[in-house]
């Protein structure tokens, strides 16, 4: 199942965040999933277009008190129950873990690897494995139409019930809150909190620009969600005015 350890030094994460208008834009030094026990999921990883040449991996129960860890697969290669796809138009690589077991849960590194001296740049996500996860969607693919709308819907425990809602788009980091945001680059967000372990994401005036990987997320907890827009139907005038 795995192919070998590395021992690396990592270069640091740094964490801020900004508020305004109902937007909050957010870098984690760590995600944490709680995910099914049997399940599939998909977890993308963003890095910088200047390290489009370089080797990408994932890597598994991660130590960084001691700065190694259990490489799963390297970018464009299955190993396992583990895929790593490399996708350098968009700067980012996925992961799709399958066949999810409670033994799989643990820290796991998204990472990019860096010759000679330099450190690999790295993210960490941490990884439970239950068979009644603390947050989930019912669906982590949606799909829309240019002008049109798509909702999510996010589930979490009843321990979560009183912490923040949010719905965060992964490649800026960008993060919406319970009530309606409206920006002149993208679409409209609507969140609801019923307030029963669930709340509901609406976009609306979709574009093409939408398009990509977000996070429902409460807390600390996150669940991936990948959103595509195909273009309006014929004879349709696409609403991109917000």
């Amino acid at each position: 199942f795995y192919i070998h350890i590395k021992k690396i030094v990592f270069a640091q994460n740094k964490v801020w965040s900004n508020v305004s208008a109902g937007i909050e834009s957010w870098s984690w030094s760590s995600r944490q999933l709680s995910l099914q026990s049997g399940g599939t999921v998909t977890i993308p990883c963003h890095y910088n277009m200047k390290y489009i040449q370089h080797k990408k991996y994932w890597c598994y129960d991660a130590k960084a008190a001691f700065n190694y860890c259990k490489i799963l697969a390297y970018g464009n290669t299955t190993k396992g129950r583990v895929t790593v796809t490399d996708y350098p138009a968009q700067s980012l690589f996925t992961v799709t873990m399958r066949d999810l077991r409670s033994g799989d849960t643990g820290m796991y590194w998204c990472a990019v690897e860096i010759e000679g001296l330099w450190p690999d740049v790295k993210e960490d996500i941490y990884i439970t494995v239950k068979s009644v996860p603390d947050m989930s969607v019912e669906e982590s693919s949606v799909s829309g139409q240019e002008g049109g709308s798509v909702s999510v819907q996010c589930l979490y425990s009843a321990g979560h019930q009183n912490e923040l809602k949010q719905w965060c788009r992964s490649k800026d980091q960008r993060c919406y809150t319970v009530g309606r945001t409206d920006t002149s680059q993208n679409s409209a967000v609507q969140i609801n909190d019923d307030g029963r372990r669930s709340f509901s994401v609406e976009m609306s005036g979709l574009q093409k620009s939408d398009a990509g990987w977000y996070w429902c997320k409460t807390g600390d907890l996150q669940v991936p969600v990948h959103l595509s827009v195909s273009d309006a139907p014929p004879g349709t005038i696409a609403n991109t005015d917000i």
